[in-house]
């Protein structure tokens, strides 16, 4: 159930709890700079209390509401985890996605059993790539400045496909 938190001025605003869908702004930067910056794109637009954001960012999330404006540091357990060591595998070149010529330090999706995933390309032959299958921020300590731009109530529709719609209906 929304939970509501009313103004000085006396105007009522959701705040996010699980099962809102919120739209937001972010720029993330690790200790070496800004990697990447929403306001070049469209705004994230999720539903809070599904998969898809970082543990850490969810948890900053929470009880926030429209026109807040935070930064957080996440540690790299709460954001893509640490660095294994162990993750450096053969997969076939015909399997990566996202370019035609592959170069090392360049980022591939691959289709794995759990779905698609980011990996780094370490070394590329013929017909096989060897990959760094962590994350390419594994590791790093992140920085998220953060703009929420709406929090509203998730649709009956939203909450059984499990997550948020866009202007004009339904995107995957």
């Amino acid at each position: 159930m929304p939970t509501y938190v009313t103004s000085p001025s006396g105007y009522q605003k959701m705040q996010i709890v699980e099962n809102t869908v919120v739209q937001f702004h972010y720029a993330l930067a690790d200790a070496s700079g800004e990697i990447e910056n929403s306001r070049k794109h469209e705004p994230v637009l999720y539903l809070h209390g599904q998969p898809g954001l970082i543990d850490g960012l969810v948890e900053a999330l929470e009880g926030h509401q429209a026109g807040d404006r935070f930064t957080v540091e996440l540690h790299a357990d709460k954001a893509y985890g640490p660095r294994k060591d162990n993750a450096v595998q053969k997969v076939q070149v015909k399997h990566l996605q996202g370019a035609k010529k592959w170069r090392p330090g360049m980022v591939a999706m691959i289709q794995t059993d759990d779905g698609p995933r980011q990996v780094t390309i370490v070394k590329v032959g013929l017909s096989q790539a060897e990959v760094d299958s962590n994350h390419p921020l594994a590791g790093k300590d992140l920085t998220f400045d953060i703009e929420i731009l709406s929090v509203r109530e998730a649709t009956p529709e939203e909450l059984a496909h499990g997550h948020a719609h866009g202007a004009g209906g339904h995107h995957h």
